[in-house]
Parts: C-alpha cells; sequence; structure tokens
C-alpha cells in the first residue's frame, strides 16, 4: 500500500494481494483518521460481502473468488468504542458484467485498487441499537466540528 496526501484528501493504492479493508483500518489508526468519506475502484480476486436480514437482525454473508471489477466501493469511517470504524459498501462484476453488492467484509486485490479516501474535522460515533440490530450514527454525543 502507497499513498500520497493533497490537502484534506489521501490517494491510497493498494497492490496485488493485499487486503483492502485490514489494511484501510490500520490506516485510518495510524493517520488518527476518526471520520472520512471513501470511494475506491479496482480489481479484487477474493472477497466477503454481506447482508443484514432486518426482520431476523441476523448477518448474512458469503465469499467470492474469482476475476472482479469493482465500481465502486463506497463507505464511511467513524469511530465505535474509540476504535476506527469502518462501513464500506461494494458492489462488483464478472467478465459477463454480472452485478452483485453487499457490505464489505473483506477484499484481496487482484491486480490493483485505488481508494480516494476524504479526512473530515471532527469525530462521529456509533452506537449499537437494540431496536435495529445495527452500529449507528449516534449524532447526539459526536464532536461536530464544521
Amino acid at each position: 500500500m502507497q499513498f500520497q496526501k493533497f490537502s484534506d484528501t489521501y490517494f491510497i493504492r493498494f497492490d496485488r494481494g493485499e487486503e483492502i479493508v485490514v489494511l484501510l483500518q490500520k490506516f485510518c489508526e495510524a493517520e488518527k483518521i476518526s471520520l472520512a468519506e471513501i470511494s475506491g475502484i479496482g480489481a479484487v480476486g477474493e472477497l466477503e460481502v454481506g447482508l443484514f436480514d432486518v426482520a431476523t437482525k441476523k448477518y448474512f454473508s458469503k465469499q467470492f473468488t474469482g476475476d472482479f471489477e469493482v465500481a465502486p466501493l463506497l463507505g464511511s469511517a467513524t469511530t465505535k468504542g474509540g476504535v476506527v470504524y469502518l462501513h464500506l459498501h461494494i458492489n462488483f462484476a464478472d467478465r459477463e458484467q454480472n452485478s452483485r453488492g453487499g457490505h464489505l467484509n473483506s477484499a484481496v486485490v487482484s491486480a490493483t485498487f485505488e481508494v480516494m479516501l476524504r479526512a473530515l474535522p471532527g469525530k462521529l460515533n456509533r452506537k449499537f441499537s437494540e431496536e435495529v440490530g445495527l452500529n449507528l450514527l449516534d449524532l447526539d454525543s459526536s464532536d461536530l466540528q464544521n
């Protein structure tokens, strides 16, 4: 992984064999990023994608292996319990342009992957909601800076 920073925006390149979610988490921790918007494109060969079933409050995931183009990965970096919390969604297509998507749990780069991460001032925390069954943005107790 390599990166360059321009003002509040980081351009990050992940190389073949690197796992995007783990390295992106470590990157945010190293750069002390607690709030960011994230987008990315590139190629992955292995990934795990999930879906939250609202009715049962259960999370289902599925693994994929093959050649996939990511168009796009979108998400955010916030915090939960003082730790960086990534919320990433992905759309990916196979060679027949069949598209799938969902919540990204993990992805291994097959060729290259580019992320644009815009760090934002302030801090947003997440809090588990018993009602919904997910970690929601806790907008009441967050340190918002404009």
